[in-house]
């Protein structure tokens, strides 16, 4: 590779704009990325940061484009379709999001790779399987010459995600486009597929000089992976810059915005006498296992996904529970929810055993004390409902005794203390943004006036700007009503934000348990410690914020 080809940009965007009708999703972009470089673009929803990405490679259908997309000096836009294929994979590679739904499910791993491998390189049969086992091994499947014939729904996430990072880099691409390639993991995988990509990257720059553009809104990510960040917003750059630089000293407002909106830890102390609305004494929950085949019709066997679990919550305190998938956190809150029935222990509901709550009116007896906030939003809330029905519905199920006229009155008294507007009563929830859907699912738990709210990944879906406004909300109705809320996460900055104290379970077993700020500062459980490695969250400099 000669010198000025060495110093030339692999990718050059210059002034480019598309456009959907009479929508603007991105103007007069210009960006350059350098060979072998590791850039990340950033921004919120609808920033225009996705649809780039995807421009690159041509896969934007119905838009009206402008300018120039070049790739070593040849314009992208110029290229017919059948061009295209032959550069997409082969020069342009991409990892997505969610590789479930981006990966066929009706065509083994080593089939997919296989595929273009044919494509791109000619390689057939025994070549391509070759091929392909070295690639799941170089990104770290384990037992790779199995996995190869595995399809899809048989590996993990983070083995999909290995997969398709291997089926990414099986033509040797020189750019590889990476969307948002870890949101959908737990943290410790996470990592893991971070450092790959870091180091894959770096083995292919010094033999090729292979860049990787990183879209993420994942601000913690971005400072461990990116050399180079760019900041868009609403379609527009706003600020490039080296990564150190930017993160030590933002120039433009809405970085410097999205740099402040890093959940901060904002709680008010505990009453040293608050009574336990919530105490659970030696939790087993186990779940039927059905045999295969026709053994299936007689027998099967039982799995133990939660053990002997110990928790208490008092009023106004927020309890945190962590773990990755499949550490029974989730199950913890369904048996809370009276969803799924205990093998062992006991459940307390402000001191009434939840056994007794029996009968035809036990679950409004419970949820009229116990609430839940759901991850997403938009698949909680009713897309045939109004507001004012999908809020007042709880109401009249929970409080038949109030009339029509002050159920109303009461879903728009809700929806005010939520930070909605009362006109929002009459309107569906397609009509609103992720982060007011989250606002009108508060404002429907809440409705019949709980004790203790479930919170369930209640902020993971959000852009961090909205996540940090509904932090605050959740703290602001915590201290007005004195709310428990126990907070179901995989988010560590989330967890020192908003929890008094934690507990962190692993595979069903709760491994450790304490004031969250001594857990966070000094685990002593060897899977704390992993989580907290992994969770590349910044330290927190600051003493704990008290709302006044």
């Amino acid at each position: 590779m000669g010198d000025a080809t060495l110093h030339k940009p692999l990718l050059e965007i210059d002034t480019f704009s598309i456009r959907f009708g009479d929508k603007v999703a991105v103007r007069e972009l210009n960006l350059t990325i350098g060979r072998g470089e590791r850039v990340a673009l950033v921004g919120e929803s609808g920033s225009g940061k996705s649809v780039t990405a995807l421009s690159i490679l041509r896969l934007v259908e119905h838009a009206q484009t402008s300018g120039q997309i070049r790739l070593d000096g040849v314009d992208l836009l110029q290229k017919t379709e059948q061009q295209m294929r032959g550069i997409r994979g082969a020069d342009v590679a991409m990892v997505f999001q969610e590789p479930m739904t981006a990966l066929n499910p009706l065509f083994t791993i080593g089939q997919q790779i296989a595929e273009s491998l044919r494509l791109h390189e000619g390689l057939w049969s025994n070549a391509a399987r070759a091929r392909g086992i070295e690639l799941l091994r170089r990104t770290g499947l384990p037992e790779p010459e199995r996995r190869i014939d595995s399809y899809p729904h048989q590996l993990s996430g983070g083995q999909r995600q290995r997969a398709m990072i291997a089926m990414a880099l099986a033509c040797r691409p020189r750019l590889l486009l990476a969307d948002e390639p870890t949101t959908a993991l737990d943290v410790t995988v996470r990592q893991q597929i971070v450092d790959l990509l870091i180091e894959l990257q770096e083995q292919e720059a010094a033999d090729r000089g292979m860049a990787v553009l990183l879209i993420t809104h994942d601000l913690n990510l971005v400072r461990r992976f990116a050399q180079r960040v760019a900041v868009m917003e609403k379609g527009v750059l706003v600020e490039t810059n080296t990564t150190q630089a930017l993160f030590a000293a933002p120039q433009h407002p809405y970085t410097q915005r999205l740099l402040d909106s890093e959940p901060h830890r904002e709680i008010e102390p505990i009453e040293p006498h608050a009574r336990r609305v919530l105490e659970v004494q030696g939790l087993a929950v186990d779940y039927r296992t059905a045999a295969k085949g026709w053994r299936s019709l007689f027998s099967g066997s039982t799995f133990r996904a939660v053990h002997e679990v110990d928790l208490t919550l008092r009023r106004g305190e927020t309890l945190g529970v962590v773990g990755e998938s499949g550490s029974g956190k989730s199950t913890l809150a369904a048996t809370l929810l009276g969803l799924q029935r205990p093998a062992a222990g006991h459940i307390h509901i402000d001191g009434a055993p939840l056994s007794a709550l029996r009968g035809a009116n036990s679950r409004r007896a419970l949820y009229s004390r116990m609430q839940v906030v759901f991850q997403d939003p938009f698949g909680s809330l009713s897309p045939r409902m109004t507001v004012e029905q999908i809020v007042g519905e709880w109401i009249e199920v929970h409080r038949p005794e109030i009339d029509a006229r002050t159920r109303r009155a009461r879903v728009g008294t809700m929806l005010e203390e939520v930070g909605m507007p009362q006109e929002s009563m009459l309107r569906y929830p397609h009509e609103f943004s992720g982060g007011q859907r989250q606002r009108i699912a508060i404002a429907r738990a809440l409705a019949v006036e709980p004790e203790v709210l479930i919170l369930d990944e209640p902020t993971s879906a959000l852009d961090v700007s909205i996540q940090q406004q509904v932090l605050k909300l959740l703290a602001g109705l915590q201290k007005k009503y004195r709310l428990s809320y126990l907070l179901i996460t995989h988010d560590l900055a989330v967890m020192r934000a908003m929890a008094h104290r934690v507990i962190v379970m692993k595979n069903g077993r709760v491994v450790e348990a304490g004031d969250t700020l001594d857990v966070l500062h000094a685990p002593s459980h060897p899977y704390t410690q992993s989580l907290l490695a992994a969770s590349m969250i910044a330290p927190e400099h600051d003493e704990p914020e008290v709302l006044q």
